[in-house]
C-alpha cells in the first residue's frame, strides 16, 4: 500500500490508552504528525511520548469551546488538520433503571455530542481545502443491542447514523467519513465483564490498523473483526423474536448484567462515571 499519509496532520481524541493510543502509534508509524488529546493528563504525557505523537494536551471533549480551542492550538502548531479520529468514549454498565441521570448525560456528551462538535470543527478546516477525513469510532453496539448497556448502545447508534448522514451530505466535497464498528476489544472498557460467544475479541492494534487502512482507502463503514458485518446484517434481517433468542444463547442478557465482576471493573467504572 503506497503511503499517502506522510506529513499529514491528525487529531486523535481519548488517545492516552486503548484504541486511541494504538491509533496514535499506528498513524505515527505512517509518518503522520499526530496530535493527541485526553482528559487524563497524568497518563497522556508519557503515553504520547512513547507513541511518537507530535503534540499533546489536555482535552475534555464535553467542553465544546475547549474542543474547538484544542484544534485551533493543534493547527497553530502543526498546520491544518487532515484527519480527525473521534475516539473518546465511555461505557458504564448496569441496569438502565439504576443508571443515574448524570451518568447518562455524561455518556451522551462524550460518546455522541463530542463527535458532533469535533466533526463540525474539522469541517471548518477541511471543506475550504476540499480535503480531509473524519473517522468516528462507534461500536458494534451501534447496530446491535444487548442488555445492561442501553444508554451506551443508544449513543453509538447515534454515532453511526450521524456519520452516515454527514457522509451523504458532503459527498463530492473532498471530505471522507468513516464509521468504525469494533466488536469486543480487549481494553479496560470491557474489564470485569463476562465472556460471550458473540464474536472473537480483538486487540486495540487491530482496530488501529483498520482505521489506518480506511484512511488510506476510504470506506463508509469498517467492522473489526470483519465478520461483524455479517452479524449486524443478520440481526437486522432476522425477525425480532428470533434475533432475541439468538442473543440470549450468545450471552446478550448476561455479559453486562449478572456476568459482571464488579470488583474487577470498579476502577474503570469510577473513572468512566466521573466519580
Amino acid at each position: 500500500m503506497k503511503n499517502t499519509l506522510r506529513g499529514k496532520v491528525a487529531v486523535v481524541t481519548g488517545g492516552a490508552r486503548g484504541i486511541g493510543l494504538a491509533t496514535v502509534e499506528a498513524l505515527a508509524r505512517e509518518g503522520v504528525r499526530v496530535a493527541v488529546g485526553d482528559v487524563d493528563v497524568a497518563t497522556l504525557g508519557p503515553a504520547a511520548g512513547r507513541a511518537g505523537a507530535a503534540f499533546h494536551a489536555r482535552l475534555d471533549v464535553t467542553d465544546a469551546a475547549g474542543f474547538r480551542s484544542f484544534v485551533d492550538d493543534v493547527e497553530a502548531a502543526l498546520g491544518p488538520v487532515d484527519i480527525l479520529v473521534n475516539n473518546a468514549g465511555i461505557m458504564p454498565t448496569g441496569p438502565l433503571a439504576d443508571e443515574p441521570d448524570d451518568v447518562t448525560r455524561r455518556m451522551l456528551e462524550i460518546n455522541t455530542l463530542a463527535v458532533v462538535t469535533g466533526t463540525k470543527r474539522a469541517l471548518q478546516t477541511m471543506l475550504p481545502r476540499r480535503s480531509g477525513h473524519v473517522v468516528n469510532v462507534a461500536s458494534m453496539a451501534g447496530m446491535i443491542y444487548m442488555a445492561g448497556v442501553a444508554s451506551y448502545t443508544g449513543s453509538k447508534w447515534a454515532v453511526v447514523g450521524f456519520t452516515e448522514s454527514a457522509r451523504y451530505e458532503y459527498a463530492g466535497s473532498g471530505v471522507e467519513f468513516t464509521a468504525v464498528l469494533p466488536g469486543v476489544v480487549n481494553t479496560e472498557l470491557v474489564s470485569g465483564t463476562a465472556s460471550s460467544r458473540l464474536m472473537r475479541g480483538v486487540e486495540p492494534d487491530e482496530v488501529a490498523a483498520a482505521i489506518v487502512q480506511a484512511v488510506h482507502r476510504p470506506r463508509a463503514r469498517v467492522f473489526v473483526p470483519k465478520t461483524g458485518a455479517l452479524m449486524a446484517s443478520g440481526m437486522h434481517l432476522t425477525p425480532r423474536p428470533v434475533a432475541d433468542k439468538l442473543l440470549d444463547a450468545l450471552g446478550g442478557h448476561h455479559k453486562f448484567l449478572d456476568g459482571v465482576d464488579h470488583r474487577a471493573r470498579s476502577g474503570y467504572e469510577s473513572r468512566a462515571r466521573g466519580s
